[in-house]
Parts: C-alpha cells; structure tokens; sequence
C-alpha cells in the first residue's frame, strides 16, 4: 500500500494556542508556525499533529481522539487538569481512563498505564 497518515488535523479557533498547549501537554516541539496553520512534532519518531483555524466552535463530540498512555495516570490527568483540561462525560461510564477536553473543548483520553 503506498498510503500512511502523515498528520492528524485538529480545527482550533486559535491554532497556535491550542497548539502550544497541547506540544506542552505532550513534551513536543514547534514544527510550523502559520497564522492559520500551526504543527508540533513528536521529538522520537516525528509524528505531526497539525492545528488548523475554522470560524466556527466545537459543537458535539468528536468523532475521532486521541488516547493517551501515561506511566501515572492520576499525575497526568492532574497535571491536564491545572493546564486547563476539564474532565468531561460522553457517555463512558465508569472505566479504567479519564475523558477530558482540551481548552477548545476537544476531548481525548488518558488511559491507564500498562
């Protein structure tokens, strides 16, 4: 097969903000930074996640998001949280990971170590 995913593209209403906050969450560097357009890159394998401007606001659950593995979930979940991230209900019920939602409201998971 000659295809691979080469990026994954969040909408933001501010692409930098929401792209500076999430290279801190994950530890991941600047790779472009464009008015409408901002990208961080992982620093192990170059990974991309791409912030992308749109005029209108989030408005119903993602139908796609990234789950996240930590060595201590409850540090990092904690540490989510005092960055900005909201622990947020879509109808998981009780389990083993946390749902939040980033400062634009984008929800992702942080899971339980392995």
């Amino acid at each position: 097969m000659a295809l691979r995913i080469d990026n994954l593209c969040i909408d933001a209403s501010d692409p930098r903000v929401l792209g500076e906050w999430w290279a801190e969450l994950l530890g991941w560097k600047v790779a472009d930074a464009g008015e409408d357009e901002f990208s961080i890159q992982s620093p192990d394998d170059g990974r991309e996640l791409l912030f992308c401007r749109v005029p209108e606001r989030k408005g119903v659950k993602n139908r796609l998001h990234l789950d996240l593995r930590p060595d201590d979930q409850a540090a990092e979940v904690a540490r989510a949280e005092k960055m900005g991230a909201r622990r947020v209900d879509v109808g998981q019920g009780e389990q083993t990971w946390v749902v939040l939602a980033d400062p634009e409201g984008n929800e992702f998971c942080i899971l339980s170590p392995l």
